[in-house]
């Protein structure tokens, strides 16, 4: 065996650094750091809540009604009264039907001329 080869349950691909264990001295000189920190109020801030929430209550109680509205009123229907004699219903254009009254014979014959 060459000496490329890995010792076994060894790998290359573990680089993490480990942590060594602070001194006493170090510990101290940290724990003086934090202390002069916080005195000169750069140390661990909490945040503050500068939002306030609005108060969304109500007092006031709706008038509410079972009653749905109407449509409107009934449209009047049509009905031919007889006044005028009716000759007969003529088509004028495509299936547009025209109602040929016996006082506007004229009618009739206007359209029996039109053009399609």
């Amino acid at each position: 065996m060459s000496g490329m080869h890995l010792v076994r349950g060894m790998t290359t691909l573990n680089t993490k650094k480990r942590k060594g264990k602070t001194s006493k001295k170090l510990a101290q000189a940290q724990a003086e750091h934090a202390k002069w920190l916080t005195k000169m109020g750069v140390g661990k801030a909490t945040a503050r809540n500068t939002n306030e929430i609005p108060d969304y209550s109500t007092d006031q109680t709706v008038k509410l009604s079972n009653k749905v509205a109407a449509h409107g009123p009934a449209r009047k229907t049509q009905t031919y009264s007889g006044e005028r004699q009716l000759l007969g219903v003529a088509t004028m254009h495509k299936s547009n039907m025209v109602p040929v009254f016996a006082d506007r014979k004229e009618d009739a014959k206007d359209i029996a001329s039109m053009r399609r």
